[in-house]
């Protein structure tokens, strides 16, 4: 209906009403095209998402040996960015690699605008993991383990990084194929074992045979019988079927 229109209604209210959702359309056609003019580009939100996961990557210890695979979440595009011509500035509260998440704040100081990117994260270091199926009791060798990259945030307990402190060690339990290596799998040192006892005393080392009383890994404290004098100490395990002591 043309505004003139209104000229001939019988009705001031129909003529009100028809004015009304004239300038509302008006309103919600402006509203429209000031939303699209603003709402931001896929370009520019790839830009956004590239800087949060770049902030993460320079910022997150990975440690040696270890890898970092991260994602930015989807973005909104609904929300306003441009095309800034500075670098964009990042930050977050966190840097803890163990988090599975870090929400990054990506801004353009330039152009008055910023927005909080949630960015994830999968921390993969080596580990020692079964190349077969290991039966209980069996003495390992290099033939049945390998060095694999296992995801940190899925696996919280103790491994090992290095074939060395593996190969020689028994198992305790059935070991499944890709599992990984954990220091309660095997004993370093195992009950009734031979074991050379090393010991230092003023400056001194002195080496002789003993027999472990308990299991043990590396690092561990247990009992140790001296063969030659039939004496009980405690010793600390510092390799295949060797420990330490202390005077």
């Amino acid at each position: 209906m043309h505004p003139k229109t209104c000229l001939h209604l019988h009705s001031i209210s129909k003529c009100r009403a028809f004015y009304n959702i004239f300038f509302n359309s008006i309103g919600f056609l402006l509203a429209f095209f000031s939303f699209s003019l603003s709402a931001a580009t896929p370009e520019q939100i790839k830009m956004i998402q590239l800087a949060a996961e770049n902030h993460v990557l320079s910022t997150v210890d990975v440690g040696e040996g270890g890898e970092l695979v991260v994602s930015a979440s989807n973005i909104d595009e609904r929300i306003f960015a441009t095309d800034c011509q500075t670098a964009l500035s990042t930050s977050s509260s966190s840097n803890n690699s163990s988090s599975s998440n870090i929400t990054v704040l990506v801004e353009c100081e330039e152009d008055n605008w910023k927005t909080y990117v949630p960015v994830r994260l999968t921390m993969r270091i080596p580990m020692v993991t079964a190349a077969n199926h290991i039966s209980r009791g069996k003495v390992l060798t290099e033939n049945d383990i390998t060095i694999s990259m296992v995801d940190l945030l899925r696996f919280r307990r103790q491994g090992f990084s290095s074939l060395d402190r593996v190969v020689g060690a028994k198992t305790k339990k059935n070991v499944k194929l890709g599992d990984v290596i954990e220091q309660n799998d095997i004993c370093v040192v195992c009950r009734n074992d031979s074991v050379v006892i090393q010991a230092s005393a003023n400056g001194m080392n002195i080496t002789t045979k003993g027999t472990a009383l308990s299991d043990g890994s590396f690092g561990e404290q247990i009992k140790v019988k001296n063969d030659k004098s039939n004496r009980i100490i405690d010793a600390r395990v510092s390799g295949i079927g060797e420990v330490t002591v202390q005077f």
